[in-house]
């Protein structure tokens, strides 16, 4: 018999949890009071990693997950501290992102009564996350921790929220291991349609121009090895959604960039002329479509998707294949013929090399006047090899780090896809050192997002976490700003922003720090950042007024892609 506390530990431990990010606080006492035993000594099963936010505590489940595999969790206490981790779920659920937010609550004799850091949060997360479910009972909490790590990891992946009232928390229980794979009315994996497999295979070896729109659909089924065998036979050119950058390495022969509002010209552009279009794990965002009324009508549409949900509900789709394409790519790819399209992949490359000249090249080797945020980014990329995690913020740091980066190696980008959140990068990265130990995690960001969760620099003081951080300052709430001048006169309203001394301020926290405005220091720089051990700050000094291009303007179409501006 132990406690409805001890029963989560070891409820978590049964899932093989080896790492907690989380903030004490008084509903969630008794736990944190196992988990302190739980955390050394020859009992030590997990690291518990303290945060300076909650936000940030969700973030960096979020951060540890991508790059993982895993399910992230999150610890922490009920009103306040619950309701701070939400913008963590609502991003997790935008970016099928596995994490489980476990957060204390008032004892169920208390609830309904306002008491002190009560709220209602099953009914405040239930619309942004998979599952949201209240443990009353000590006796169902091994029951309710498997289900949601279940929910959480399986099918399209997504944030389970449990609230755990502290009376549960205090009961005695007997500790009954469970195991769930199944819930009714939840099919994690549909049945895959052999006739939707041959009608998807026919479009395609009838195709002259067929275009893959690679997503992070491919990242999370773990198909890397299956979505190469189809293009390769295939010989399907390959762009990639900004979650998807990594499933495909940079320099495969049929990757053709990113695609997008601010991607590649090449891909934008075919889009509107290809005949077979095949989505792979991806939703069909706004920010790929542009004007979803005039998106693609030349083209057969097939989509591969393991949530039905999905399916119509932004394009329309000509053969639907719902499945996890772990499964349904070597399924449409046995049944292709071995083909050879070289004469629509040659296609791309002169708009490839339109782009090079007028954006690329200027944009990340200038020749003069200040640094720029592109050669910041080539230049860490290009002493990295490909071989590091990006992690990024929102912003346009967020577009030129993921632009210019290159990417060799599966789960290598964490970024905020959907929800686009502010604040996002630090914690995430902090994540990521702990989802992917070993390996070079360099974080990007702006000022802006930079200041949104610059608290959590005393986390990874704490905890030594050897992120390499780029903070691409330019004085503004850059991409704000981009569009006031684009869209609203230039009328730069409240974008403009004064900066703290960040070396003084990574003084306080012991963190190695240094400053860049010369462009003949900057490969210098980057080489001192990556050499040394643990965390690092390199704060570069951009053009303010520095603008992300090419860029598909909102209610255009992708083939209205502005080179200048």
């Amino acid at each position: 018999m132990i406690t409805g506390a001890e029963a989560l530990i070891r409820a978590l431990k049964a899932e093989g949890v080896t790492t907690i990010f989380g903030y004490p606080g008084g509903a969630i006492m008794p736990v944190f009071d196992v988990l302190y035993d739980y955390t050394r000594g020859d009992k030590k099963a997990f690291e518990h990693i303290l945060v300076r936010h909650e936000q940030s505590a969700a973030h960096a489940a979020e951060g540890y997950a991508r790059v993982s595999g895993q399910v992230g969790v999150c610890l922490v206490t009920s009103g306040p501290g619950a309701t701070n981790t939400l913008t963590g779920v609502a991003d997790a659920m935008m970016d099928s992102t596995p994490i489980v937010v476990i957060a204390g609550q008032v004892g169920v004799e208390s609830l309904g009564t306002d008491a002190f850091q009560e709220v209602d949060l099953v009914g405040v997360a239930q619309p942004i996350s998979k599952w949201s479910y209240q443990i009353r009972r000590a006796e169902d909490i091994s029951w309710a921790v498997s289900r949601a790590f279940y929910i959480a990891r399986s099918g399209r992946p997504g944030p389970v929220v449990l609230d755990f009232p502290k009376n549960a928390q205090e009961a005695v229980t007997e500790y009954k291991p469970c195991h769930i794979d199944f819930v009714r009315s939840y099919v994690a994996y549909p049945a895959l349609d052999d006739d939707a497999v041959r009608r998807a295979a026919e479009l395609i070896n009838n195709a002259k121009k067929p275009l893959a729109l690679v997503g992070q659909g491919v990242e999370l089924g773990n198909a890397y090895d299956e979505l190469v065998a189809f293009l390769e036979k295939g010989d399907i050119p390959a762009a990639r959604t900004l979650l998807g950058l990594s499933a495909l390495p940079t320099d495969h022969p049929l990757n053709v960039g990113m695609l997008g509002m601010h991607g590649n010209y090449a891909p934008n552009m075919k889009e509107q002329e290809c005949d077979v279009l095949v989505a792979i794990g991806m939703r069909f965002s706004n920010r790929v479509t542009g004007n979803v009324m005039t998106y693609a009508k030349q083209a057969k549409v097939i989509h591969l998707d393991i949530d039905v949900s999905e399916i119509d509900k932004n394009v329309k789709t000509d053969v639907a294949v719902v499945a996890d394409c772990k499964v349904s790519l070597p399924a449409i790819t046995r049944l292709l013929r071995k083909n050879s399209h070289k004469e629509w992949r040659d296609s791309f490359k002169p708009l490839d090399e339109k782009e090079y000249e007028e954006v690329t090249r200027p944009a990340i080797y200038p020749s003069s006047g200040p640094l720029l945020m592109g050669e910041v980014v080539n230049a860490v990329a290009e002493a990295t090899g490909g071989d590091a995690i990006l992690v990024n913020d929102v912003g346009l740091n967020q577009m030129f780090s993921s632009r210019y980066f290159k990417y060799k190696r599966k789960r290598s980008i964490v970024s905020s896809g959907g929800l686009g959140t502010m604040g996002y990068a630090i914690p995430a990265a902090i994540g990521a050192t702990f989802g992917a130990k070993g390996r070079l995690v360099c974080m990007f960001t702006g000022d802006g997002g930079f200041q949104m969760s610059i608290q959590e620099l005393g986390t990874i003081m704490e905890q030594g976490c050897p992120v390499k951080m780029i903070l691409l300052n330019n004085n503004y709430l850059g991409n704000v700003r981009q569009w006031q001048d684009m869209f609203f006169n230039k009328r730069r309203s409240f974008t403009k922003m004064q900066n703290p001394d960040y070396g003084k301020i990574c003084a306080g926290y012991g963190i190695p720090y240094s400053f860049v405005s010369e462009r003949d220091m900057l490969d210098d720089e980057v080489s001192k950042m990556l050499s040394s051990d643990g965390p690092y700050l390199l704060e570069c000094a951009v053009k303010e007024d520095e603008n992300v291009l090419p860029m598909v303007v909102p209610g255009s179409s992708v083939n209205e892609m502005n080179l200048s501006f």
